[in-house]
C-alpha cells in the first residue's frame, strides 16, 4: 500500500508508510494503538508546507476558546471548538457547513439528548495545513481497517482546565463515542497531574493506561470495539494556570448514504 499524499520525497513516504501498517496492525489486533509524538513529526516534518510557524500558529489556536455551556454537571472547567467535514477515501477533504454537536444519551448519558452549539474552528485553522495533513493521516489508518465509502469528521479542540477537585477530559466517564473510529492528539500540557487514559473492553474490562504527555502524543482506538476513558486533571502549583489541550477527531463511516444524511 502507499501513501504519496503524506511525504515529499520517497524516503520520508517509505518511513511513514512503516508506521502506518505498523498502527493499522495494532488497530486490526487489538483495537487501539498509542504512541509518542515522534510519528506525527514525521509526518510534519515530511510536509514541507507545515512549517514551525504553522505548526506553533495551530497550537497556539486553543488559547482563548469559551467555556462549554452544555456541561451536564454545571462545570465550567472545559473550553471547546468544533469543526465537521467529509473525507474520501481517496482522502480529499471538504469542509462542511457549521452545525451542532449531537450524541444520544446512549452514548453521552451527560451531555446527550440535546444539540449542542459550538463556536467554529477559526478559518486558519480549520482550513489550514496542518489540520488537513492530520485529517488525511488519521484517513490513511482507518481506510486501511475498514474500506468506507468515504468518512463524515468532527473536530473538536478541548481545553480542560485543571481546577482544586479535578478537571474532568471525560465527564461522562469510560464511554463510546458512537462513531467508527477516534484519534486523540496532545497539544499542551501545563502545569498539571492526572491525564491517564484508559482503555476497557466493551465489557468493561481494562485493557491498556497510558498518559499522553508531550505535545503531538496520540492514541486512536475503535470506537465499535472498545471504551476510552480519560482520568481528571489537578494543578501540580495551584497558583499558575493548568490546563490540557487535547484534538478529537471521530471518524463515522458513509455507506450508501450522503454526508447530510448521517448528521443530526
Amino acid at each position: 500500500m502507499s501513501f504519496p499524499i503524506l511525504a515529499d520525497s520517497p524516503d520520508d513516504r517509505l518511513t511513514i508508510e512503516h508506521s502506518l501498517n505498523s498502527i493499522q496492525d495494532a488497530i486490526r489486533s487489538q483495537s487501539y494503538f498509542m504512541s509518542d509524538g515522534q510519528i506525527l513529526k514525521e509526518v510534519f516534518q515530511s510536509a514541507s508546507e507545515c512549517s514551525a510557524a504553522r505548526l506553533n500558529d495551530f497550537c497556539n489556536s486553543w488559547n482563548g476558546m469559551p467555556i462549554d455551556t452544555y456541561m451536564g454537571d454545571r462545570g465550567v472547567y472545559r473550553r471547546r471548538r468544533h469543526a465537521t467535514y467529509h473525507v474520501s477515501n481517496d482522502h480529499r477533504i471538504q469542509r462542511l457547513s457549521h452545525r451542532p454537536h449531537y450524541q444520544t444519551v446512549n452514548y453521552n448519558h451527560l451531555n446527550g439528548g440535546v444539540e449542542r452549539h459550538f463556536d467554529p474552528i477559526p478559518d486558519t485553522i480549520a482550513d489550514g495545513v496542518v489540520l488537513n495533513n492530520l485529517l488525511r493521516f488519521a484517513s490513511t489508518v482507518f481506510a486501511g481497517i475498514d474500506p468506507a465509502t468515504s468518512w463524515f469528521v468532527e473536530v473538536h479542540q478541548f481545553r480542560i482546565e485543571a481546577i482544586e477537585h479535578g478537571g474532568k477530559p471525560t465527564p461522562e466517564g469510560a464511554h463510546r463515542d458512537g462513531v467508527s473510529f477516534v484519534m486523540m492528539v496532545l497539544i499542551d500540557r501545563q502545569n498539571v497531574t492526572g491525564g491517564e487514559t484508559t482503555i476497557y473492553s466493551r465489557a468493561g474490562v481494562p485493557l491498556a493506561d497510558f498518559t499522553l504527555q508531550k505535545r503531538f502524543d496520540l492514541a486512536l482506538v475503535d470506537d465499535e470495539k472498545v471504551v476510552h476513558g480519560v482520568s481528571p486533571v489537578f494543578p501540580r502549583d495551584a497558583n499558575q494556570k493548568a490546563y490540557r489541550d487535547v484534538l478529537v477527531i471521530t471518524f463515522r463511516a458513509v455507506r450508501g448514504f450522503t454526508v447530510e444524511e448521517t448528521c443530526p
